[in-house]
C-alpha cells in the first residue's frame, strides 16, 4: 500500500500511454514540509546537487547550498546525507568548510556523524596491480583523466567522447585476463568506474538507516545516474520516494529536470508557507 507519506508528496500523475512506467511527477515541497521528522534526505552529488562539469575538479557549490543543507539537517534532527560516488575526502574538499553526513566512495564509506571519522563499509581497496593496468588505459588518449578514489578507480573521458568504445574494450580485456577479481564496472555520464564489488550505493544506504539520527525514518532519495538506480530500486522496501534528475529513470516517483530544480526544491522545503 503507497503510503499517506507519498501520496501526499506526489503532483499530479502524468503518463503517455507508451510509457506508463515512468512518471511525470515532480515532488510538491509544501506538503513534505509538515513531515521532515519523518523523512531521512538522501542526496546524490554530481548532476544532482550539482551541474556536472568537464572534469570532476571543476564542480563547484553555487552561493546558498550549504546553507539550505545545513537548514534541512536542523529541520530533519540530523537525517540528511549525501550519497555519492566520491570519497569522504573528496566530498569534504568541495563543501568545505561544511561537514555534512554520507554514504561515500559508492557504499564504501559512511559518516554517521559530522564530528566523526569515516566508517569503512567492509570495503576492501581495489588490488595496486589491477590498479595500475587499468590506469595505463589513460595513456589512449590526451583527454582520459584518471581518478583514484581507493576503493574504486574512474577513467573520465568527457574531454575525449571519441574514446569510450577503447576504453571500455580494454577494461573488458583486463577483465577476461581476470576472470576472478572481484570487480565490477559503473558505466556513468561520460565514466567508466571501477570498484571492488560486493558493495553499492544501495548497501550503503540500507547500512546507513539501520543508525540513528536514520532509522525509523522514510528516505527519499534523489539521483540521476547509472549508479543511483541501485538506490532507486530499493526505495519501495524502506517506504521511500526517489526521484531521477534530466532523465526519467524506471521505478522513481518522478523527475527533476536539472540540478537547479533539486536546490530549488530543497530551498522551498524551508519555506514554512
Amino acid at each position: 500500500m503507497k503510503s499517506e507519506l507519498a501520496e501526499m508528496a506526489l503532483d499530479q500523475k502524468l503518463t503517455t500511454p507508451d510509457d506508463e512506467e515512468t512518471p511525470e511527477t515532480v515532488p510538491v515541497p509544501h506538503a513534505l514540509v509538515p513531515h521532515l521528522d519523518e523523512i531521512a534526505i538522501l542526496l546524490d552529488i554530481d548532476g544532482t546537487l550539482l551541474e556536472l562539469m568537464p572534469t570532476p575538479r571543476e564542480v563547484w557549490v553555487p552561493p546558498g547550498l550549504s546553507e539550505t543543507l545545513k537548514h534541512l539537517t536542523e529541520r530533519t534532527s540530523g537525517a540528511l546525507a549525501l550519497v555519492s560516488g566520491r570519497s569522504l575526502n573528496d566530498i569534504d574538499l568541495i563543501f568545505a568548510p561544511d561537514v555534512f553526513r554520507a554514504v561515500a566512495g559508492h557504499g564504501a564509506e559512511m559518516r554517521l556523524a559530522v564530528d566523526s571519522e569515516a566508517d569503512a563499509l567492509h570495503a576492501p581497496p581495489l588490488d595496486k596491480e589491477l590498479k595500475r593496468r587499468l590506469a595505463a588505459i589513460a595513456k589512449l588518449s590526451p583527454g582520459i583523466l584518471l581518478e583514484d578514489k581507493g576503493y574504486s578507480l574512474a577513467l573520465h573521458y568527457r574531454l575525449a567522447p571519441h574514446a569510450e568504445k577503447a576504453i571500455y574494450e580494454s577494461v573488458s580485456l583486463i577483465r577476461a585476463d581476470l576472470p576472478s577479481a572481484p570487480i565490477e564496472v559503473l558505466p556513468g555520464k561520460f565514466v567508466c568506474e571501477i570498484k571492488h564489488s560486493g558493495f553499492t550505493k544501495a548497501s550503503g544506504v540500507r547500512e546507513l538507516m539501520k543508525h540513528a539520527p536514520f532509522k525509523g525514518r522514510r528516505p527519499l532519495f534523489i539521483g540521476d545516474d547509472v549508479t543511483d538506480e541501485t538506490v532507486f530500486a530499493i526505495m519501495p522496501d524502506m517506504d521511500g520516494l526517489a526521484f531521477s534528475v534530466g532523465r526519467r529513470a524506471m521505478g522513481v516517483n518522478g523527475h527533476f529536470d536539472a540540478p537547479a530544480d533539486v536546490r530549488a526544491f530543497l530551498a522551498h522545503l524551508l519555506d514554512p508557507r
